[in-house]
């Protein structure tokens, strides 16, 4: 089974389009739980997860997904395995097409893959992710090739979290409803939407992401409401 995707997902195949002659995108989407997701609960996020967006609303996907995350569990060392091929290919892929290979590996989940050595093995590869942990960024155990992006809620016992992350200067994802603002928490709002580039993000932004899927229409803390239309009401 393949792991490893560049048009699989669709905000993957937005950015490979926007990054054309530059990078070459791809990622890896598991089906989003608990256990892959350990901040999901705190952030309060997972009822509202991305897995129902764009082409996760199909039953084929969804099974796609949730295959590959039962062999990450029940066969880590092949999974491994598995995922240190495609990248190789990837970069072979990358080499013939004279561009920079880009992976990100949680497109739907949040696992530490610098636990498994998985970014340090391929410093030719540009990693990156958003995280909804903290202690992730910066972290001594963190390659240089593995750009994190800090993913915002305002769930209670969520503020730590984000404090934390902003001391650390970490750019800031927030999902937000009603279009996006020009600034959240002091920081300007870039819109996130465009494409995934975020490896060229410059430092101390907002990426603004518009709310998808069943984050329109459910009550949560994950999703912000524009606070420049709420200023005009």
């Amino acid at each position: 089974m393949r792991l490893l995707s560049i048009d699989g997902n669709s905000k993957i195949a937005k950015t490979n389009k926007a990054a054309k002659g530059r990078y070459l995108f791809a990622g890896l989407s598991l089906m989003p739980a608990d256990d892959l997701c350990p901040g999901a609960k705190a952030a309060g996020c997972m009822e509202t997860c991305l897995q129902s967006a764009g082409r996760g609303i199909f039953k084929n996907v969804q099974a796609a997904r949730k295959s590959k995350a039962d062999w990450f569990r029940c066969d880590k060392d092949g999974f491994l395995d598995q995922l240190r091929k495609d990248l190789h290919a990837l970069e072979r892929k990358a080499k013939r097409e004279g561009l920079q290979p880009v992976v990100r590996l949680n497109v739907l989940s949040d696992i530490a893959w610098e636990a498994y050595g998985i970014p340090q093995a391929f410093p030719d590869i540009r990693f990156y992710d958003y995280t909804k942990r903290q202690g992730r960024i910066g972290s001594k155990f963190m390659p240089d090739n593995y750009h994190l992006t800090f993913s915002y809620s305002n769930q209670p016992g969520y503020s730590n979290q984000v404090i934390r992350a902003l001391h650390k200067g970490a750019n800031i994802a927030v999902v937000f409803s009603g279009g996006l603002p020009a600034k959240f928490l002091g920081r300007p709002v870039v819109d996130g939407d465009l494409h995934d580039i975020r490896i060229d993000d410059p430092s101390g932004i907002i990426i603004g992401l518009r709310a998808k899927g069943k984050a329109k229409k459910q009550p949560n803390n994950f999703v912000v409401p524009n606070p420049e239309v709420i200023a005009t009401c």
